[in-house]
């Protein structure tokens, strides 16, 4: 169960991250409102806010959720960009997956 509610808390960080910054994006970008910035602030606040509910170290966090946003970003290229991850990007992300489950799931009395 700690697994799956680490995972899953990782997936809304990535996600909140991900929002914070392609707000701006569009604005920079796409010639979007400015008025982007205001969700895109928010959202960076919840994603620094949602890194702090992980009950151990701040590095293994970071390095972990690392590997979430990998596999979250590889999503949204394909959701949101509308551009299908290759084979390769796919394996990339399950190998980042992988690194995060060894990274914060793996005995700590070693």
């Amino acid at each position: 169960m700690l697994e799956f509610k680490t995972i899953l808390l990782f997936a809304i960080t990535a996600v909140a991250e991900i929002v914070g910054c392609y707000l701006p994006y569009l604005w920079l970008k796409q010639d979007k409102s400015i008025w982007l910035l205001v969700p895109a602030t928010l959202s960076l606040s919840l994603f620094a806010w949602l890194l702090t509910l992980h009950p151990t170290a701040s590095g293994r966090i970071y390095a972990g959720y690392g590997g979430v946003y990998i596999f979250v970003a590889l999503l949204w290229l394909w959701l949101v960009d509308g551009i299908k991850p290759t084979l390769w990007d796919m394996f990339g992300g399950f190998v980042a997956l992988i690194g995060m489950a060894i990274i914060m799931f793996s005995p700590r009395n070693i």
